[in-house]
């Protein structure tokens, strides 16, 4: 038997899981590791936690595997995406903590690259919306913050990379300064077109070509993992962003297809196939992964609070005491008698892109009570990426066949079910939930021959398929009632 190890780099975590060449999960490993606060709305951490926790998951998870070195064919990366480092080249040392994607330090930087009439250059050329978000302006901060860095960075002295790119750095030794395609188009520096970092962003943010990395394949072999590590050779074989990945795990390779992690908030991307689609709704445009030359793009929107929603019935509102029990409560209801929660706590994202948005709850009566409220949250996170998923099939022009799902709520059958019903669709649950670890080993696997096109399709298995039973006007009357509700959440701060 042979294996594919694959590096799962997170925001909170760092994982390694091992599956073997029938794509089945045999062993994990996930570290937890700091996350730095400097100052109101910055988010840091720092590179060496990231590195060491990887680097002891991917020991432990071969170790509990109980493989050896000599039968793992290839190791693929997947990784928290936007994140931002810059370290020197000889020694692999970082020069500051990495600017993690949640920070918004550098709004200012964006709000002057739309002053200088600079937001529909990004727009068209990127795919993205000019946002702190993204890496750019990280890197921008940077240079201007660390005395010299420019210069160095100018003479070739410094690296610049997202995670994906320091973890190949760091695991060959410092032989390949590579990121992926996928990871190259979240920067707000890459032409999604051209497939080439855009000389006109990056005389506005100041960068320097010469500490960016090589722009590769998302499937494809970079480089060696050093020998110090595992005690041989391996080959690192594919690299992509997390979410690039769960659709790639999911198998969804034709355009139309889609898959939404259900997480702390949700992430829906379809697949758009060969061109990128200039969105009308407020999604982004981005490369769903390159294989062989040719990229394949994806439509990506993103739902502020899904599975946050639930964190806040337990640990504010008290209303449940586990996850679970939202469940259990949800189905003591025939329906949800009118209620509506809008979870808009920090505003409320695609396809409203509303910033002064805030949670209401509406339609309470006298008889309405605490499982009404909970099953008006669990109703909230269908409802949220039913808006993204009509607005992806507008902006694509194709009817979605069904959804692929993944996450901690997915676990959660009633969302599911009603998931379903709001959508007309059916929703389909993946024996393998580790989707993200999963695409990047079948990227891995695909470079190094073990899997084809045709046995990639076979890789992925569904688990339960959930399919839609609400009667049509049912559920054109629930949608008209939610977005009577989205209606009186929005603009709430500015007035």
């Amino acid at each position: 038997m042979k294996y594919i190890v694959a590096l799962d780099q997170g925001t909170t975590s760092s994982r390694a899981v091992v599956f073997d060449e029938n794509g089945a999960l045999v062993a994990s490993h996930g570290i937890e590791f700091r996350q730095i606060y400097p100052k109101p709305g910055w988010v840091e951490h720092d590179p060496e936690d990231i590195y060491e926790s990887q680097l002891n998951a991917l020991r432990a998870a071969v170790e509990k595997a109980g493989i050896d070195a000599a039968d793992i064919l290839a190791v693929g990366i997947a990784n928290q995406r936007e994140t931002a480092l810059l370290w020197e080249r000889e020694t692999g040392r970082p020069l500051h903590n990495a600017i993690v994607w949640q920070c918004r330090r550098t709004a200012p930087l964006v709000e002057r690259l739309k002053e200088d009439g600079l937001g529909n250059t990004i727009r068209d050329r990127t795919g993205l919306i000019p946002d702190a978000y993204f890496s750019g302006t990280k890197l921008e901060w940077l240079l201007d913050s660390i005395d010299g860095a420019r210069d160095r960075a100018q003479n070739g002295e410094l690296c610049f990379g997202t995670v994906d790119s320091f973890l190949a750095y760091r695991l060959t030794g410092g032989r390949a300064h590579v990121t992926d395609a996928t990871n190259a188009s979240r920067t707000m520096l890459f032409n999604i077109h051209k497939q080439e970092w855009d000389e006109v962003l990056l005389r506005a943010m100041d960068i320097p070509a010469p500490l960016l990395p090589t722009v590769v394949d998302s499937s494809g072999v970079i480089g060696m993992l050093d020998k110090s590590i595992l005690g041989r050779e391996v080959p690192i074989a594919a690299m992509a962003g997390d979410q690039h990945a769960a659709l790639y795990g999911q198998a969804c390779f034709g355009p139309g297809e889609a898959k939404n992690t259900y997480g702390t908030g949700c992430f829906v991307l379809m697949n758009t196939g060969a061109r990128p689609v200039r969105s009308q709704f407020g999604l982004l445009s981005t490369v769903a992964w390159r294989v062989n030359g040719k990229p394949t793009y994806a439509l990506e929107g993103s739902v502020f609070v899904a599975g946050a929603a639930i964190q806040w019935l337990r640990d504010e509102m008290k209303l449940i005491s586990t996850a679970a029990e939202s469940e259990t409560l949800a189905r003591s209801l025939a329906d949800n008698g009118g209620v509506y929660l809008v979870p808009a706590f920090t505003g409320m994202g695609a396809p409203y892109w509303d910033m002064y948005a805030r949670g209401t709850i509406v339609g309470l009566t006298r008889g309405a009570g605490r499982a009404h409220i909970v099953r008006a949250a669990l109703e909230s996170i269908a409802y949220q990426s039913a808006d993204v998923l009509e607005a992806m099939e507008k902006d694509g022009g194709v009817r979605m066949a069904a959804l692929r799902v993944d996450g901690g709520a997915s676990a959660n059958e009633f969302l599911m079910q009603f998931q379903s019903d709001i959508l007309g669709v059916p929703v389909v649950t993946p024996q393998v939930t580790e989707t993200t670890a999963l695409g990047a080993a079948m990227l891995a696997g695909r470079a190094v021959g073990l899997w084809d096109d045709n046995r990639l399709k076979t890789v992925w298995q569904r688990k339960k398929e959930f399919r839609p039973t609400m009667p049509g006007e049912n559920r054109e009357r629930l949608l008209q009632q939610w977005r009577r509700a989205i209606e009186r959440a929005r603009k709430w701060e500015e007035e």
